[in-house]
């Protein structure tokens, strides 16, 4: 067992525990209402962070959705801290997973379209964390505009993949469970969009919690990865260093030496 199965371990376990933190930061320093919450009004006499009365006076401004959490200081600075740290690992976890599909079967549109996709993802969630929403409201949507599409289609084509390199009972199985998260995660998302869009305070209220739901799924999805991280070695590093043509080559042989695939070898890569 390779102690590389850690990395994707690792991944939601720093990422969930963040978030509530961040969560648990703001709601101390009273800049969001509690998620127990369900009553809002129009306006408030005092601003939530100065309110001392047992039963606060909340604001759809208070709302607690991930992004709000993390917008003031001091719960804004480990919030960009947890977002950025955050990319990096979603970065390296999906590049370790191409990189080990090519080393253990070979490489296919799926594979390349699933780093792509986690990679922009990466790319949005540093938007989301460095960009606060009530101070750089337009570059933190196009961040979240990023990455909750394409974390959404990166779980699609992963769960996809896992299929279609699924050899074993157990990878199977590991398929199902992926396909289960994944159909969880979008109805999350779906209903996190369209309440969002909604004047109804509860509604809005729901998108947040339907928002953290979304979240937990994708950073639970990540850590199925282990599942294949448990088999890697230094040899899936080396699939990496070879780069392009060497390693289109490499999984060419080895998919027709297991009699996988009848094109002819100037072919680069096996089409779906």
């Amino acid at each position: 067992m390779s102690l590389w199965m850690i990395l994707p371990v690792s991944l939601p376990v720093f990422t969930i525990t963040g978030i509530w933190v961040v969560y648990a930061m703001a709601l101390y320093n009273q800049h969001v209402c509690p998620v127990q919450n369900w009553l809002y009004n129009e306006s408030c006499v005092e601003p939530l962070p100065l309110q001392r009365s047992p039963v606060l006076c909340c604001t759809l401004d208070n709302v607690p959705l991930i992004s709000k959490c993390g917008t003031l200081p001091p719960e804004s600075c480990f919030f960009s801290l947890v977002c950025s740290t955050g990319s990096f690992m979603v970065m390296l976890v999906g590049l370790l997973r191409y990189a080990h599909v090519i080393e253990k079967h070979h490489n296919c549109v799926l594979n390349t379209a699933g780093l792509s996709t986690g990679w922009i993802c990466a790319a949005g969630l540093i938007m989301v964390g460095n960009f606060q929403v009530d101070f750089a409201k337009v570059l933190h949507y196009v961040g979240a505009g990023v990455a909750f599409p394409c974390s959404m289609l990166f779980v699609f084509l992963q769960s996809a993949l896992t299929y279609r390199l699924a050899k074993t009972q157990e990878e199977f199985w590991m398929g199902h469970l992926r396909v289960c998260i994944t159909l969880l995660a979008l109805v999350a998302l779906v209903l996190s969009g369209v309440f969002f869009c909604q004047e109804s305070f509860s509604l809005q209220h729901m998108s947040a919690i339907f928002e953290w739901i979304y979240c937990m799924f994708i950073m639970v999805f990540y850590g199925t990865f282990a599942f294949e991280f448990r088999g890697m070695s230094g040899d899936t590093l080396m699939v990496l260093s070879r780069g392009g043509p060497d390693t289109f080559s490499t999984c060419q042989q080895k998919a027709e030496a297991a009699g996988t695939t009848g094109l002819p070898q100037t072919d680069n890569l096996t089409i779906l």
